[in-house]
């Protein structure tokens, strides 16, 4: 194994069943997260209409939908975590323990969106998190992926 794969490999993911506390809340606070997220992102949006001339206004619908995904693809990929996820104290994994990089950033955001766009996709993932060892959505059951309580830092 060469050095970049043992740094990158420095964990596995955390047993449900023998480190809960990894998991514990974290479906409360990846919901609190969103929240944190969703405002955000609508008042940088906000803040970008003068730079418009205001005509933002006629499409703010899809400037929320593109500022939003950029916002999560490059906060996923620079802390595996969105500001409101840092703010709540969770972090997402790969099913190896990495932290996101950009594929897995664009690949989880991509699968997030395609599960607004259907609500029956949605309320999927929302049982599933509620209902999982993991507390995993349905992208991060495909991605094998998970959102954990990050970890105390020195």
């Amino acid at each position: 194994m060469t050095q970049a794969t043992t740094d990158r490999r420095s964990y596995a993911l955390p047993d449900p069943d023998t480190q809960s506390e990894f998991y514990q809340d974290v479906t409360f606070k990846r919901a609190l997260a969103w929240v944190i997220d969703s405002a955000l992102v609508f008042v940088l949006c906000v803040l970008v209409l003068p730079f418009t001339a205001f005509t933002g206004l006629l499409f703010f619908g899809g400037l929320v939908l593109v500022f939003g995904f950029a916002y999560r693809v490059v906060t996923l990929t620079t802390g595996s975590a969105t500001w409101g996820m840092r703010l709540m104290s969770i972090e997402m994994r790969q099913s190896d323990g990495a932290r996101f990089d950009l594929g897995a950033a664009f690949l989880h955001t991509l699968g997030y969106r395609v599960s607004v766009m259907f609500p029956i996709l949605q309320i999927i993932s929302i049982v599933l998190m509620l209902t999982s060892a993991r507390k995993q959505g349905l992208t991060d059951h495909v991605m094998g992926t998970v959102a954990i309580n990050r970890a105390a830092r020195y």
